[in-house]
């Protein structure tokens, strides 16, 4: 399963990529004004630190706005991948990119049959976002199960791209569900790796290694 972060603050990002756990990152206008700074300047930022996909998400809502910020944002480095929302504009404009060989991450997917247009227009990535559907007491992981059949049924290209993710254990259940990607908040990848028992040992192999005098 692929690691994206999903955050535009560079120092996570960079912090995250050092230690080997990144395939790429996402982005959104939200995600950007909250790290502050220049939105094309953030992006080119982001490329630097990353090999991997860097989302960046259009403003505009319209077919003619969508593809000229499109033209824009692909022009800062090959590995941005362009982020359009699941509309009937959206999914032009994904044809549209697709058609020119540039990738296209389709996002605020809510539903199976959102999933399977975005498929159809041809989407790098699709993003269906869990933790939104569980605010609303539905249930976002039986969404990616229900994408995944669909995809395998008609094999399908397009990556699914777990998003939206809240704890830890989206993750795994993200995975066991065939989710091909999932971005992560950076609070959430640290926690991945945090576990009571392990901590605990640690502490114990310490003191008994400190016990012995020895040193390597």
């Amino acid at each position: 399963m692929k690691f994206f972060a999903d955050t535009a603050q560079v120092e996570d990002i960079k912090e995250l990529n050092d230690y080997g756990l990144l395939d790429g990152v996402t982005t959104n206008p939200s995600l950007v004004a909250k790290a502050g700074g220049d939105f094309l300047t953030t992006i080119q930022s982001i490329c630097q630190i990353v090999s991997g996909p860097v989302s960046a998400e259009v403003a505009a809502t319209d077919f003619e706005g969508m593809m000229r910020e499109a033209a824009v944002l692909s022009a800062i480095a090959p590995n941005v991948v362009i982020k359009v929302p699941l509309t009937l504009p959206g999914l032009q404009a994904c044809r549209a990119l697709r058609a020119k060989q540039i990738d296209v991450n389709v996002t605020l997917c809510f539903s199976a049959n959102q999933a399977l247009l975005a498929a159809k227009a041809g989407a790098t990535f699709v993003s269906p976002f869990i933790g939104r559907l569980d605010d609303i007491n539905l249930d976002g992981m039986q969404l990616i199960h229900d994408i995944r059949l669909i995809f395998d049924n008609y094999d399908f290209d397009t990556q699914i791209l777990a998003a939206s993710i809240r704890q830890p254990n989206h993750v795994s259940d993200a995975a066991l569900a065939g989710a091909d990607a999932v971005t992560i908040p950076p609070n959430v990848i640290r926690a991945l790796a945090n576990h009571p028992l392990t901590q605990k040992g640690l502490e114990t192999f310490l003191k008994d290694w400190a016990d012995s005098g020895q040193t390597i």
